[in-house]
């Protein structure tokens, strides 16, 4: 680091040690009110600290635990909108190959004369190759 980096880090940690000391002897008025009593001051401080401390770590875990039922959840319903899609398309084409038999006449008419002059030459070579 540089020689201006370290002064820098070296007065912001001046400065927190500062405001820290300042905090802990003069306090800024939080009490805490646990089962009717009311405890204030450094404690009192230290106590609302911890308690929002721990809220917040709650709510985190919170937060995880949805975010992650909700990807579960998401990824689920995308396996079936998946398979849904798919089922859509079988439907289509079930439906539209009907219309599609003038077109696959000739293609089959084309189809059976190749493989008949295939077995033709195929059976013509077993012959002569005896």
């Amino acid at each position: 680091m540089k020689i201006t980096a370290k002064k820098l880090v070296f007065a912001a940690f001046v400065t927190l040690l500062a405001v820290s000391a300042w905090q802990a002897i003069f306090g800024d008025g939080m009490q805490v009110n646990i089962d009717g009593d009311e405890i204030d001051g450094p404690l009192g401080f230290l106590l609302g600290t911890v308690f929002a401390g721990g809220g917040l770590l709650i709510a985190t875990v919170a937060i995880t635990c949805a975010a992650v039922f909700v990807g579960v959840l998401f990824a689920g319903l995308g396996i079936l909108m998946i398979s849904g899609m798919v089922l859509l398309a079988v439907v289509v084409a079930a439906a539209v190959s009907p219309l599609l038999l003038p077109l696959l006449i000739p293609i089959g008419i084309y189809w059976i004369f190749r493989n008949r002059s295939r077995k033709q030459h195929q059976h013509a070579a077993l012959e002569h190759a005896v």
